[in-house]
């Protein structure tokens, strides 16, 4: 059942809102910067980091929910006239019948940390002890306090796929009769369990991300946050959500299955549920890490699917890796390709590495397409694909 995608909206160190990552896509200017966040010393990376939220304290009526997490979903909820849209959605449904679906990785874990650097004697001081920020569902709890939807209401978090994962979700629950509407989306933010996590891993880049490059180094870690509304009867709609696939391959607890079989069957999934062949669409977001595994496999399983005319490319030069949130933020990117007709290529990518085939693109091109798919591939093998449609 195809579903509506009446409004949508991205935050990340791009900027605030469709209007800065339209900009940015076109200009090819990276959010990425060289490590400023946390205590020195410091790593030695490029992040992305979205600008401001130290100054940007939640409402005094929600101060219980203050984290940075729950500051860039304030942040990113405001943008692009999305609340409005939502409580449009409120009115006419009833709040009862507007689900909360949301992924992320890591949730407020930032104040987790803090809370734990300044216990005295074994315990928390009483400021930082707020059974609301917490927990893993703390996120969903604070999107649906803010929007006022009173249906269900779920957090996923399956590493990287969690809010590609939710556009699925959704669909089910839709279908299932379970809600009329469901706001999709998910924020991940920077925190030291983050980047000295992935540090630990030797997954971090020293330079900025180089997806898909021969001399690539790892990724940059990024935060970010965005949403969607989905409805079944289009207003105006921005697209529509067309066909999702998942798939579990359960290789390895941090590394992709060596032949993409999970990555080829949540795409295959995906095409299959949206009724289309490999050779409709017209642009695929990649995953597209920039660690050497990654990659490599994923060019290899969108090689083996797709023909050469496929434009494929990562945006993560642009934004870091938003890890929970990178599934929402691409499609937010996906569909503005579809809008827009403007494709984005991978951003400091130069020399190809020799897996790539050629639908993986290094420079933008303008073009109309009527298809989109987005592929988020998390830990543990946890895979999702998601295609759009132009309104």
């Amino acid at each position: 059942m195809p579903l509506a995608i009446n409004a949508h909206t991205a935050t990340t160190a791009l900027g605030a809102g469709l209007h800065a990552h339209r900009q940015a896509i076109r200009d090819r200017r990276s959010g990425l910067r060289r490590n400023d966040f946390g205590d020195v010393p410091r790593l030695d990376c490029w992040i992305g980091r979205v600008e401001g939220l130290e100054q940007a304290p939640l409402p005094p009526e929600l101060a219980e929910w203050e984290s940075r997490n729950h500051r860039l979903a304030w942040h990113a909820l405001h943008q692009d006239g999305f609340l409005d849209e939502v409580r449009g959605a409120v009115a006419r449904h009833g709040a009862t019948r507007v689900a909360v679906l949301v992924g992320t990785s890591t949730s407020s874990i930032g104040e987790t940390e803090a809370a734990y650097a300044q216990q005295r004697d074994g315990r928390i001081p009483d400021a930082l002890a707020r059974v609301l920020v917490h927990t893993p569902h703390a996120l969903g709890d604070f999107v649906a306090e803010v929007s006022g939807a009173r249906g269900p209401c779920l957090t996923v978090a399956t590493a990287c796929s969690s809010s590609a994962k939710v556009f699925a979700l959704a669909s089910r629950m839709l279908q299932a009769g379970l809600a009329d509407a469901a706001i999709v989306g998910g924020v991940d933010t920077l925190c030291g369990s983050v980047l000295y996590g992935f540090n630990a891993l030797q997954l971090v880049s020293p330079e900025p991300c180089r997806p898909f490059d021969a001399n690539r180094r790892g990724l940059s870690l990024g935060e970010g946050g965005g949403f969607a509304l989905l409805e079944r009867e289009p207003r105006d709609a921005r697209g529509w959500l067309a066909g999702y696939g998942e798939s579990s391959d359960a290789h390895h607890m941090s590394a992709p299955h060596p032949q993409g079989l999970g990555a080829q069957r949540a795409m295959a999934a995906a095409l299959a549920r949206a009724g289309l062949p490999a050779d409709a669409i017209g642009y695929l977001s990649l995953h597209g890490t920039a660690t050497p595994a990654n990659d490599s496999v994923e060019a290899r399983a969108v090689a083996a699917m797709f023909p050469p005319t496929l434009h494929a490319s990562s945006t993560k030069g642009w934004t870091g890796h938003t890890l929970g949130a990178a599934g929402i933020v691409e499609s937010v990117l996906a569909l503005l390709a579809l809008e827009d007709g403007r494709l984005p290529g991978t951003l400091n990518s130069s020399d190809p590495d020799p897996a790539c085939g050629p639908q993986i693109r290094f420079a933008n091109e303008e073009r109309r397409i009527e298809h989109a798919m987005n592929n988020a591939f998390g830990f543990g093998g946890n895979n999702c694909s998601l295609v759009f449609s132009r309104a």
